[in-house]
């Protein structure tokens, strides 16, 4: 590790990335997220944002939330309604319980939605309140489940696909590390600007292992339109960290490179962020000859139809490309 560190010794390192030296495993998931866990709460729900959650939810997680939401409640309020008893509620033929509770549980949900047939009602104080405070709960969970739905809808996003790998490979008598995104829906991403940091675990004058931050130069950090798939290529040179590293040294230290990409969505006049990284350490930065085209020309030649399934697709080393 000492030979590696007078390597460092001519580039300056940056203390402004908003990540410790110390801090262990990679310092963000592929999906861009800070990898941080927060303890010393006294209430550990303060650490959650429940409308940030909310919003980050998978579509088919929310969705399932909501129907469970929505059924357990129904369940709730229908177990007090039996408890209380069904002669407070007209309209329910007496027969089996479990037909009696089917048709409690429609009056439920009846009530919660607030559309009311008729043909159930409740009599008495005590149902008619708890009528009362069930419509009341449901005009309240439809409000908070509408603004999350346009929340979520309205949200502005890149919808930018990055390859799972960044790849070195040969490039101008040299070598250089690659990796590509492209946008996955009918979006309009204009002035798209790219920045990269890179984090290298080495030792300090104590001999201590700690992580050192640099800036990686693009060859080209913006582009006007991002239509296509952008490879984004950092040159290793003199003045890059990974300057004289081998594919022997990857494999031994721990180096992590951050994509932070910011552009501007036309559709939802905002600027929209997305970030993520690769890792050595999670074998996600691979030596190899080149990317493989992602893109051509359609059959008719009037249009070009982009891959997005070959966007982690590249040609290996093999003997006689060495």
């Amino acid at each position: 590790m000492a030979t590696l560190k007078s390597k460092f010794s001519h580039l300056q390192s940056r203390d402004d990335t908003g990540f410790s030296s110390n801090a262990s495993g990679r310092f963000v998931h592929k999906n861009g997220m800070p990898n941080v866990r927060r303890a010393g709460l006294s209430n550990p729900l303060q650490k959650y944002s429940w409308y940030h959650t909310m919003l980050d939810l998978p579509s088919w997680k929310f969705i399932l939330l909501l129907i469970s939401g929505y059924i357990l409640a129904n369940l709730c309020f229908a177990t007090i309604y039996y408890s209380i008893g069904i002669e407070h509620l007209t309209g329910i033929d007496e027969s089996t319980p479990l037909s009696e509770f089917t048709d409690v549980f429609f009056f439920s949900a009846q009530t919660f939605t607030t559309v009311g047939y008729g043909r159930i009602a409740p009599v008495g104080f005590l149902a008619s309140m708890v009528a009362t405070f069930e419509a009341f709960l449901g005009l309240l969970g439809f409000a908070i489940a509408t603004g999350l739905f346009y929340g979520r809808f309205s949200r502005p996003q890149a919808f930018l696909k990055f390859s799972k790998i960044a790849l070195i490979v040969p490039y101008e008598g040299s070598s250089a590390l690659m990796f590509r995104m492209a946008p996955y829906k009918n979006n309009l991403l204009t002035d798209a600007q790219v920045i990269l940091t890179c984090a290298i675990d080495d030792t300090d004058e104590h001999g201590e292992l700690k992580s050192k931050f640099f800036t990686l130069k693009t060859v080209i950090s913006q582009i006007n339109i991002l239509s296509l798939n952008w490879t984004v290529v950092h040159k290793i040179d003199e003045y890059s960290p990974f300057f004289e590293l081998t594919k022997e040294n990857f494999e031994t230290m721990d180096v992590e490179v951050f994509v932070h990409l910011r552009a501007f969505d036309e559709v939802f006049c905002n600027t929209v962020v997305q970030r993520t990284s690769y890792s050595s350490h999670h074998q996600e930065i691979i030596f190899a000859q080149k990317f493989n085209k992602m893109y051509a020309p359609s059959k008719r030649q009037k249009t070009t139809v982009l891959n997005l399934d070959l966007i982690d697709s590249y040609t290996p080393y093999s003997p006689y490309s060495i």
